[in-house]
């Protein structure tokens, strides 16, 4: 954060806060697809909303801000945002992943990369040895979230840089689960952060997008460039809309992680429940490193009922909280991770890195955490054997 000490401050009157010409207090939709230029090679910063546009680069300074970086870069989806990213590669360079990840992101490497000549491996990123001993000459990047999803695995973003670092590759973060409101892989020393902004940056679940932070002018420089030459940009009107989101960013993540951490209290001692993924709890493997590296364990959670429980009952019985696709609204949501975000992961390897059939994940909103814990109540009964 470049101008305020807390980022409460920052969501609302970071970046681009006020119209310089109008002195409006809320970012103007410049909803245009070209620009009148005063002479021949002579414009005023804008020529075509492909290349550059005013909303857009409104919503990319304030991201670039709050997550520390030198520069952000707006594009149409999460999964746009990562394939300009996987675009810095070439044929015959290898990409680490860790071992659960958002199913897109498995996909776009698994069946379009890897038919430009662009490898992946999967490796456990929480063992510095395994993690380490995965690298060749080929591997020029590691692709992670922390914490992961589905499984809310967390990886220490610093030794993983570490690492990737020693050995000449980048380290990629994929920081939607958190926001920089709660943690900052620049600052750990992450070379490209992205956002699925669709999620809690946008936070009310209208708008589709994508934001890639970079600290290093070469590398921004190179991503701009694919992102003009591509074309995947946001567009003025959801940027603006992006805008007033993370506005609320703030007030709504205390609430978010308020409702998650009571919702986990409630599964964690809940009869039908075998077991629960939350990075904030004591007994998970990765509290130390996340407390380490964010403020909480977040809003996500995942758990899984005991054999004598229906999961298809469970979801069909659910009536506060929706069965959908995403995460990060103001509505919660749970999906079914096998069947939904990650179907298109083989069976056998979602099964070798724990997303089995019967794992749910939750996405808490920011109703009433008595409601939802009695949304819960009736569904986990009604799924009883």
């Amino acid at each position: 954060m470049a101008k305020y000490s807390n980022i409460s401050t920052a969501v609302i009157h970071g970046g681009v806060s006020v119209d310089e010409r109008t002195g409006a207090v809320s970012v103007p939709i410049y909803q245009t697809s070209t620009f009148r230029q005063d002479a021949l090679g002579v414009n005023r910063g804008y020529e075509y909303s492909r290349t550059g546009n005013p909303t857009r680069e409104a919503v990319e300074k304030l991201v670039a801000e709050l997550e520390g970086g030198r520069s952000g870069f707006a594009f149409g989806s999460g999964m746009a945002a990562i394939t300009a990213v996987l675009s810095l590669f070439r044929s015959g360079d290898r990409i680490l992943i860790s071992e659960n990840v958002y199913g897109g992101t498995f996909r776009v490497l698994d069946k379009v990369f890897k038919n430009f000549g662009i490898s992946y491996s999967i490796v456990d990123t929480t063992s510095r040895e395994a993690f380490d001993a995965a690298f060749s000459d080929d591997v020029k990047a590691v692709l992670l979230e922390s914490p992961a999803n589905p499984l809310l695995t967390v990886t220490d973003i610093r030794m993983v840089s570490e690492v990737a670092h020693s050995h000449g590759a980048l380290s990629i973060v994929d920081n939607t689960f958190m926001t920089p409101y709660l943690q900052k892989p620049l600052a750990l020393g992450a070379d490209i952060v992205i956002h699925s902004a669709t999620k809690y940056l946008g936070g009310h679940s209208d708008l589709v997008a994508g934001l890639v932070v970079v600290n290093d002018p070469e590398l921004a420089e190179r991503i701009g460039f694919i992102q003009n030459a591509t074309g995947g940009v946001l567009g003025p009107f959801d940027s603006f809309l992006l805008i007033r989101g993370i506005k609320t960013l703030a007030v709504r993540m205390d609430r978010h992680v308020e409702n998650a951490e009571a919702l986990v209290r409630y599964l964690n001692s809940h009869e039908a429940v075998s077991r629960v993924h939350y990075p904030g709890l004591e007994t998970d493997p990765g509290f130390q490193v996340n407390a380490r590296q964010a403020v909480n364990g977040g809003a996500m959670i995942s758990f899984e009922l005991k054999d004598g429980y229906d999961v298809p009952t469970f979801f069909s019985s659910l009536k506060l909280i929706f069965l959908a696709e995403s995460l990060g609204g103001v509505e919660s949501l749970a999906c079914h991770p096998a069947s939904m975000t990650h179907a298109s992961i083989p069976r056998d390897v979602r099964l070798k890195v724990g997303i089995t059939d019967g794992l749910i994940r939750l996405s808490p909103g920011i109703e009433s955490k008595d409601d939802l814990i009695a949304d819960l109540e009736q569904a986990i009964e009604a799924a009883r054997r």
